[in-house]
């Protein structure tokens, strides 16, 4: 049973913080606050220029900052794959006009 939100305590409402679970990268000593796949994030975190810790269950804890940073390079490539104005070149087609 869920309790109410006025009885639950701060610490119980984070994820991976109430489980203790510390940062995969090297050398970060600080809480996770995300636990993403290891297949979809993987290159992400090593293009921001973090190395990690392999882990048997394939996934990949950060903390707050290191996840910010492989989350705007993960954006930034999420942007250039956008389909926008793809079909902007067919909008001067008319009854009458054919492709080529």
């Amino acid at each position: 049973m869920k309790l109410p939100k006025e009885l639950r305590e701060k610490r119980d409402l984070g994820g991976n913080e109430a489980k203790g679970k510390n940062c995969s990268v090297k050398g970060c000593s600080e809480i996770a606050i995300r636990s993403l796949s290891e297949n979809k994030w993987k290159k992400y975190v090593e293009s921001a220029g973090l190395q990690i810790y392999e882990n048997k269950q394939r996934k990949i804890y950060l903390c707050k900052n290191h996840y910010k940073d492989s989350n705007k390079l993960r954006k930034s490539d999420e942007k250039v794959y956008q389909k926008k104005g793809f079909l902007e070149d067919s909008k001067g087609l008319g009854k009458g006009k054919r492709w080529d």
